[in-house]
């Protein structure tokens, strides 16, 4: 291994000792200590990394519960962010819960009681006029990727107000943790919008913009300001759009992604997900994609971004739009979406079905409902994004099990406490032949003496390889056909192909090189849109791997004084 060439720092020692990035604690060594004055400042030991993991996973059990371990672990970030992502890293399965969902959520909603120190920005709408200064005078010209929030819509908890910061930093740690983009080139920014949420604006202790959320032209120009200062700052960087609510999500993602270099998570990172899982799952249960009917149990942004990965999916094995349109069953508020209701969001027109089709439908009421559509359209797939916790019933899915072999059932809506349905339950009611995934971890099931593991359709299989790969070749645009050949790679690493009691997605453990070919799929993607110049693979794999930053502690030096003129 080439020696390190040490790092100048100018700081002083107090600095160094606070500063995140810099901090090693004990780990720096002797001739640190002696060329950054550090000695006295810190215990006599000079430890390995391998040893303060060691020393912060025992103190990592001392604590109680899920909410004290996110505390110790974003206090570790904090104050030493290179030994933060070395432990989780080396714990990443039995951490990963804690630093994302389903932890998250409840941070999120107990934001500022739990805040303690600063990372990213606030751009509160009361500042609006001092966006630009904000954003420029960040220090750190060299970020490559951003993740933004208004907070409207976190997980199926509504809006959270400025709570919703804690879904960017946690995303951002991801980008890291898996991507291997280097912390210091991220940054979360939350945009204080106000807040509809009656006890976060009756809260004396709630550390937002206590004002009821604007709406109409003062939120569009908002967001427009907050994106032409990005876009000069920061021209060639990677935005993600993070749980807008329905409204917005589309929309923003519509009328920005050909100005900066953008995705929404919820739609396309989610969307790509429970693809890779469907093609993992359709190849476990012998099928093809294009004959699959699918319901999706919830219409809003998440679904109809399913919904219609699935459908150009389709559409890559021979179907036509209308030929694969359908396919497809979404439910939402009103029940099944058709061409006769009277309530139907423009984006829902395209998979409304022909009333014709459903009318002679048996039904208990003028709703058509989940259980009718299971049991006159016989779906074989069933993928939950609502929300309601517990509509997939008993009876929903033994229906839908007396019509198919293998059901394949995702409720996908988390934290858990607003799962669709337990997976424990959809496998004792199909005598274990459904085919689970969920939006939030669940234990391992044992049913009739054989153990399955539950597949959590996380966002992190996807977005950190699509954002490495974009980052590397620096794309100007992230397409649907990205995303679609991320989910293509993810596929090939189901467990579940080799082993049919074993999960859809692979292990934790694995997903840093999952991401690195994901990125060099995204890479070669670009290259063939002609967002970017042609390169050899080779040259992709090398600019990805020089990418790829990993949790060890660089050497440092005492920045030496220029010569007197």
């Amino acid at each position: 291994m080439e020696s390190m060439q040490p790092i100048e720092l100018s700081l002083g020692p107090e600095e160094i000792l606070n500063h995140p990035l810099y901090n090693k604690g004990t780990g720096f060594t002797k001739e640190e200590r002696d060329a950054l004055g550090l000695h006295g400042l810190i215990p006599f030991h000079v430890s390995t990394i391998a040893e303060q993991v060691q020393r912060r996973y025992e103190n990592f059990k001392e604590r109680k519960d899920d909410l004290a371990r996110y505390i110790f672990l974003s206090s570790l970030q904090n104050r030493n962010e290179i030994l933060f992502y070395r432990l989780v890293h080396e714990h990443v399965s039995e951490m990963l819960p804690l630093i994302y969902t389903p932890t998250v959520g409840d941070v999120s909603m107990h934001f500022s009681i739990l805040y303690r120190q600063h990372r990213g920005i606030y751009l509160s709408y009361p500042l609006q006029d001092k966006i630009g200064d904000i954003i420029w005078n960040l220090p750190n010209d060299d970020i490559e990727v951003i993740v933004v929030t208004d907070g409207e819509r976190v997980l199926g908890l509504g809006d959270v107000g400025v709570g919703g910061m804690a879904i960017p930093q946690g995303k951002l740690a991801l980008y890291t943790l898996f991507g291997g983009i280097h912390p210091g080139k991220v940054l979360p920014i939350m945009l204080d919008v106000g807040t509809n949420n009656k006890e976060l604006l009756n809260d004396p202790l709630y550390l937002g913009w206590k004002h009821s959320r604007i709406t109409g032209d003062e939120y569009d120009e908002f967001i427009d300001a907050f994106v032409q200062h990005i876009k000069k700052r920061f021209p060639k960087v990677l935005l993600q759009w993070e749980d807008f609510a329905k409204p917005h999500a589309r929309p923003l993602l519509e009328k920005y992604q050909d100005k900066i270099c953008s995705f929404n998570d919820d739609i396309q990172g989610t969307a790509a997900v429970a693809l890779a899982a469907i093609i993992s799952a359709v190849k476990l249960a012998q099928g093809k994609l294009k004959d699959q009917k699918i319901v999706m149990f919830g219409g809003g942004s998440a679904g109809l971004g399913i919904a219609g990965m699935i459908l150009h999916a389709m559409q890559m094995e021979g179907l036509s739009e209308s030929e694969a349109l359908k396919n497809f069953y979404i439910i939402d508020i009103d029940g099944l979406v058709h061409t006769q209701l009277s309530k139907m969001d423009p984006e829902q027109k395209k998979f409304a079905r022909n009333f014709d089709e459903v009318k002679s439908w048996k039904t208990a009421s003028e709703k058509i409902t989940l259980l009718d559509v299971v049991k006159n359209a016989k779906p074989s797939i069933l993928i939950g994004v609502s929300a309601q916790p517990n509509v997939f019933t008993e009876e929903v899915v033994k229906t839908m099990a007396s019509h198919v072999e293998r059901p394949i059932i995702f409720p996908l809506s988390n934290p858990t406490s607003r799962c669709e349905a337990i997976p424990e339950q959809l496998i004792r009611w199909t005598e274990g032949k459904a085919i689970v995934a969920s939006g939030s971890p669940f234990a391992p099931v044992e049913f009739r003496g054989r153990v399955y593991k539950i597949a959590q359709c996380n966002n992190v299989y996807i977005f950190p390889g699509v954002g490495l790969g974009v980052v590397s070749c620096k794309s100007p645009k992230v397409t649907q056909e990205m995303f679609i050949k991320a989910a293509d790679v993810l596929s090939n690493h189901a467990p579940i192909l080799k082993d049919p009691a074993a999960g859809l997605f692979p292990p934790f453990e694995e997903l840093r090189s999952v991401c690195r070919e994901i990125a060099i799929a995204v890479c070669e993607v670009a290259q063939q849109g002609g967002f970017v110049p042609k390169s050899s693979r080779k040259e992709i794999e090398s600019k990805v791997d020089q990418n790829m930053w990993y949790p060890e502690y660089p050497l440092y030096t005492r920045k030496r004084k220029s010569p007197s003129a």
